[in-house]
C-alpha cells in the first residue's frame, strides 16, 4: 500500500514539473538594454552641403560598386580584379565566415532532438573471495549483451538556446560585414598604392627631364669655361646640380620599386613579379564625375558600421542567454533497447529495457558565477555600443577629411599650375641672358631650380588630388553593396 502511494506521489511530482517549468517561463521578460545614443553631425552635413554644391564633378547619387573605374584606367582595374581573388586578408576574412558559420551550426544542433546507438558487450566474473560469492553467487563468467537507442531534447522554455543562436546569427552577419570592409580596405590600398607608383613615375620622368637639361647646362658651362666667357664656379655649379638630380632620380627609383613590390604583395605575388605589367604610364586624370551618395546612407553604405551595429545586437542577445542561465533547465531524455547475457535472447521480448522521463536541473548555489556572467555580458554589451558610436564618429570624421582633402587639392592644383607657367617662362629669359652673356650662371640655376621644385610640386598635387578621391571613396565605404554581402553570408 505504501508503494503504491509513492508511486502516485512520484508520478504526481514528475506532472508538476512541466505545470512548474510554465509557470516560471510566465515571469522570463526580454533583456531591456539600451541602444546606444549617436551625436548629431549637423556641422559636418552643412559643410558636406556647401563642398557637393561647390565643387561640380561632386554628385549625390549611389555610389558606384567598382568606383575604381571612373579613373578609366585599365591596369588598376585588372589589378583590383586580382587583388578580390587573390589577396590574404580578404582570404582568411572568407574562412572567418565559414568559421562563424560553422559555430552557429554547432550552436542550433544543441536546439534539436538528440538520437544515438548504443552497443555493448562485457564478459565479467565475481571474485571468489568476494561477499557476493560467500553468499552464493556464481563466480563463473558471463556474457552480458546490450542493445538500444538513447535521445534527448532540452526544452527552450527560457530562451536561453535561442538567445546563444541569435548571438550566433548576429556574429555570423558581423563576420560578412567584416569580410566587405576588408574588401573596401584591400580597394583603398590597391588604387591608392598604384597611383602612389604612378605619381613617382611621373617624377622619374620629370626629374630625368631635369637631367638632360642639367648635361646640357654642364656641357654650356664647361665651353663657356673654356672660352674664358665663364669661370670654374659655373663648371662646379653645373656638375653639383647634375650630381643631385642624379641623386633624386636614384631615390625615386628605388621608391618606384617599393611601390610595386607593395601592389604585388597586396594581390599575393612574390616580390619584382608585376614589375614588367607596371612599366611608366600617366596618372589618370581626376574623374569628371564623383557620385557620392547621400548623408543619410552613410550607416548603410560603411560594411564597419553594420558589423559594429551587428556585434551590438550580439551583445543583447548574450544578456538574454545570461539572464536565461537563472532558471531551470528540463531536458526530456529516453531510451529503448534489449539486454541479455546470451546473444540468441537479444530478439526475445523479455530482454526489452527502456526509460522515460524529464530531467530538472535549477542552480541554486554556484558562488556568484550566474550573476558575475551576467555583469560580464551587460559590461560588453556596454563595450560593444562604444564601439558602434566610435566607428559611426569615425566614419563622419573621415568623410568631412576626404571631402576638405579633395577641394583642396583641386584649388592647389589651379595655383601650382600657374606657378609652373611662370617658372618655365623665367628659366627660358634666363638662359637666353646667361647664353648672351647679361646675366650669370647662378641665375640660371636659381630659375631652373624653380622650375624643377613647381613641376615636381604639381605632380605631388596630381597625385594627392586622385589620393583624395580614393580616400573619399573609403571613407564613403565604396567597393561593395548590402546586397553583395547577403549572399557572401548565405553561402554554404
Amino acid at each position: 500500500m505504501q508503494r503504491v502511494f509513492r508511486v502516485r506521489k512520484q508520478r504526481r511530482f514528475a506532472r508538476g514539473i512541466p505545470a512548474l517549468a510554465l509557470l516560471l517561463a510566465a515571469c522570463v521578460t526580454l533583456p531591456d538594454v539600451r541602444e546606444p545614443s549617436l551625436a548629431s553631425p549637423d556641422a559636418a552635413v552643412r559643410s558636406r552641403f556647401a563642398i557637393v554644391t561647390e565643387e561640380t564633378a561632386l554628385i549625390e547619387t549611389a555610389l558606384p560598386s567598382q568606383w575604381w573605374s571612373l579613373f578609366e584606367d585599365e591596369t588598376l582595374t585588372a589589378l583590383e580584379a586580382e587583388a578580390m581573388e587573390a589577396n590574404m586578408d580578404i582570404q582568411a576574412a572568407i574562412t572567418h565566415i565559414e568559421e562563424s558559420r560553422a559555430q552557429l551550426g554547432l550552436v542550433n544542433a544543441t536546439r534539436q532532438p538528440q538520437l544515438a546507438v548504443d552497443a555493448s558487450y562485457t564478459r565479467s566474473a565475481l571474485s571468489e573471495n568476494s561477499p557476493l560469492a560467500a553468499l552464493g553467487a556464481p563466480t563463473t563468467g558471463n556474457d552480458f549483451w546490450s542493445l538500444g537507442l538513447q535521445t534527448g531534447w532540452k526544452l527552450d522554455l527560457w530562451g536561453h538556446l535561442r538567445f546563444v543562436s541569435e548571438s550566433a546569427e548576429a556574429r555570423l552577419r558581423a563576420t560578412g560585414y567584416g569580410m566587405e570592409a576588408v574588401k573596401v580596405s584591400v580597394a583603398g590600398d590597391v588604387a591608392r598604392t598604384y597611383l602612389l607608383l604612378r605619381g613617382v613615375q611621373a617624377q622619374e620622368t620629370l626629374v630625368e627631364q631635369n637631367r638632360q637639361i642639367a648635361e646640357e647646362l654642364v656641357r654650356m658651362a664647361e665651353s663657356r669655361e673654356r672660352n674664358g666667357v665663364a669661370t670654374r664656379f659655373d663648371t662646379a655649379a653645373a656638375h653639383a646640380d647634375l650630381a643631385g638630380i642624379e641623386a633624386h632620380l636614384s631615390r625615386l627609383h628605388h621608391q618606384r620599386d617599393v611601390l610595386m613590390n607593395a601592389l604585388a604583395l597586396l594581390l599575393g605575388k612574390p616580390p619584382r613579379d608585376l614589375n614588367e605589367r607596371l612599366t611608366a604610364a600617366d596618372l589618370p586624370p581626376i574623374p569628371r564625375r564623383l557620385p557620392v551618395g547621400i548623408p543619410s546612407e552613410l550607416a548603410r553604405q560603411r560594411p564597419d558600421i553594420l558589423q559594429a551595429e551587428a556585434r551590438l545586437h550580439a551583445a543583447v542577445a548574450d544578456i538574454g542567454a545570461a539572464q536565461a542561465d537563472f532558471y531551470p533547465r528540463i531536458t526530456l531524455t529516453g531510451s529503448i533497447g534489449v539486454q541479455a547475457f546470451e546473444f540468441s535472447d537479444l530478439g526475445s521480448w523479455a530482454s526489452r529495457r527502456y526509460s522515460l522521463g524529464p530531467t530538472f536541473y535549477l542552480p541554486i548555489f554556484e558562488g556568484g558565477r550566474l550573476k558575475r556572467n551576467l555583469a560580464l555580458s551587460e559590461a560588453r554589451h556596454r563595450l560593444a555600443g562604444i564601439d558602434y558610436q566610435q566607428t559611426v564618429l569615425r566614419a563622419w570624421h573621415e568623410v568631412d577629411d576626404a571631402l576638405g582633402a579633395y577641394s583642396t587639392e583641386l584649388k592647389r592644383h589651379e595655383l601650382l599650375q600657374f606657378a609652373m607657367t611662370q617658372n618655365r617662362t623665367a628659366l627660358t629669359v634666363a638662359q637666353r641672358a646667361y647664353q648672351e652673356g647679361s646675366a650669370d650662371f647662378t641665375t640660371v640655376l636659381v630659375a631652373r631650380r624653380s622650375l624643377l621644385a613647381s613641376q615636381a610640386e604639381l605632380t605631388d598635387c596630381a597625385t594627392a588630388s586622385a589620393l583624395s578621391v580614393v580616400a573619399l571613396y573609403r571613407a564613403l565605404g565604396g567597393g561593395w553593396s548590402s546586397e553583395l554581402a547577403v549572399s557572401a553570408s548565405d553561402k554554404s
